[in-house]
């Protein structure tokens, strides 16, 4: 008798609606507050989603996995005319080993070329180690330009990163 792997969640991909709004602030204070110390730009964003988002042509989506629930989130913040950050990319703690944070991120990443985004970059900092090694897998390649133009957003930025499609 040989036991099975046990079976990943199925995972749906959710569009923001005001009813989620609780899950994209929930899932990213529980990661910047593990890690880090919130700062002003993430109190605005989380306090606001809709008006900080996805009023100026932006979007934010989530991952659900069947019978669990609402397990991460990733927005896509518009910063220029066909700029666009990936930002708010997260997965709650409980829930990471599911495959959600390669899907959301694939399926964000698809989001943004159907926007037809034109420069498509995040900021992270070098502590989230299995977040930049997710980014660099999905295309994301470490940028000087886009830390000299944009890094200066966070205090804890110290890595910025530009998708560059294969």
């Amino acid at each position: 008798m040989t036991d099975a792997a046990p079976s990943r969640p199925a995972l749906i991909l959710r569009e923001y609606s005001d009813d989620l709004a609780p899950h994209f602030h929930d899932i990213n204070m529980e990661w910047i507050e593990a890690m880090f110390v919130m700062e002003d730009l993430d109190r605005a964003v989380l306090r606001d989603p809709r008006g900080k988002i996805i009023e100026p042509g932006g979007v934010i989506l989530f991952v659900e996995a069947v019978g669990i629930g609402i397990v991460g989130t990733c927005a896509l913040k518009r910063s220029g005319d066909g700029d666009f950050e990936l930002t708010k990319m997260g997965v709650r703690a409980d829930a990471r080993g599911l495959g959600a944070g390669a899907f959301l991120l694939a399926e964000t990443i698809a989001r943004a070329k159907a926007m037809g985004a034109d420069k498509l970059y995040l900021l992270t900092s070098s502590r989230c180690e299995a977040a930049i090694h997710l980014y660099e897998q999905a295309g994301f390649e470490h940028d000087t330009e886009i830390m000299r133009d944009y890094g200066a957003r966070y205090d804890r930025c110290d890595v910025a990163m530009r998708y560059r499609p294969r």
